[in-house]
């Protein structure tokens, strides 16, 4: 490997080849975060409904559910790819993109996850109410759940999680 490419590697990158790191890592965990929430959704957690983008472009099985119960188990498939994904989101953004802060790495990885939960829970409460009270596609959620957090979660880690 190049010394460039070990630099931009390294967690001593510039603000231009960290922000580009999260941004690739933070797409890696939006994968996990939807393969998990899809799996959810089309099997335990059943809330995907015919007209679908994921129903129709992965034949997934849908629900003949009401948009509160839709709502419902949204938000349930979603806490669970949350969970997943924030834990592989937390040791690469680690090991790859920010140098740990000033926090032991227990007060870190709970600020990470606080953070997370934070800026997913409002994603969340506004993807399930307009599920709930719009009719809204349950993908289109996803779409306006994932863009909310990431701006968010962005900032609020770089600036105070990992500052040193």
């Amino acid at each position: 490997m190049s010394k460039l490419g070990a630099r931009i590697l390294s967690r001593e990158a510039g603000a231009f080849w960290q922000f580009v790191k999260y941004g690739i890592i933070g797409a890696m965990a939006t994968v996990v975060q939807t393969a998990v929430f899809y799996a959810s959704a089309a099997t335990i957690l059943p809330c995907l409904k015919s007209d679908d983008w994921a129903v129709r472009l992965f034949s997934l099985p849908a629900v003949e559910a009401t948009d509160a119960v839709r709502s419902l188990r949204f938000a349930l498939a979603t806490a669970i790819g949350f969970v997943v994904a924030n834990i592989f989101c937390w040791l690469m953004n680690r090991s790859f993109v920010f140098r740990p802060g000033r926090h032991r790495w227990w007060t870190e990885a709970a600020m990470f996850f606080a953070v997370s939960a934070g800026a997913v829970a409002v994603a969340t409460v506004v993807s399930a109410l307009a599920i709930r009270f719009f009719g809204l596609m349950t993908s289109l959620a996803v779409v306006i759940e994932v863009g909310i957090s990431f701006f968010f979660n962005y900032f609020i880690r770089k600036f105070v999680i990992f500052s040193g």
